[in-house]
């Protein structure tokens, strides 16, 4: 069975695993130290979130700058659309922005 690793640039690994850790995700110890968090999507989705310095170790130029372009558009199903808003409410209670 293939698994997915998604691969995210991040500035602050200990607030951005705190922000999703308040939406409900859990975090696999095994594959996160220091410089990653590897966070659980499903069974074999996981969303790897790098260090910025940990990131550029694996690419060829600049990390994109999100403050001035898009670079991806991730979107994640939900059961209904109060799951959705329950979701939504956990993201501004933890930080997130509209």
């Amino acid at each position: 069975m293939r698994m997915i690793f998604v691969n995210l640039p991040v500035k602050d690994l200990k607030a951005s695993r705190a922000f999703f850790s308040a939406l409900g995700f859990t975090f696999n110890e095994q594959f996160s130290d220091e410089t990653a968090a590897c966070m659980v999507i499903d069974e074999n989705i996981f969303a790897m979130l790098l260090t910025e310095p940990k990131f550029r170790s694996f690419i060829i130029g600049e990390i994109s700058d999100t403050a001035k372009g898009t670079e991806v558009i991730t979107a994640l199903s939900a059961a209904s659309r109060d799951e959705c808003d329950d979701r939504f409410a956990k993201a501004i209670a933890a930080g997130g922005k509209p």
